[in-house]
């Protein structure tokens, strides 16, 4: 599904050049940004995210499902 959001004029410009410093396209750095939130988001308040979710098309390989780890599979037993 493509959407194009529409940034604020300081937004643009904060995402044109974390671009021109990846040297990737604004639409690639995007794309990274929101996985790397997804991945914090993970780690650092596991659940939180899925409990308000909506969609349940792409679960396994959300970015915000809680990985599961050695010590927090051990508690779910």
């Amino acid at each position: 599904m493509a959407y194009t959001p529409e940034l604020s004029p300081l937004g643009s410009a904060t995402l044109r050049r974390l671009a021109w410093f990846r040297g990737k396209p604004m639409s690639k750095t995007l794309e990274a940004l929101i996985e790397a939130t997804g991945r914090t988001m993970a780690e650092i308040r596991p659940g939180e995210i899925c409990s308000k979710c909506q969609d349940n098309s792409i679960c396994e390989e959300c970015p915000f499902k809680p990985k599961s780890t050695p010590q927090r599979a051990q508690a779910q037993r």
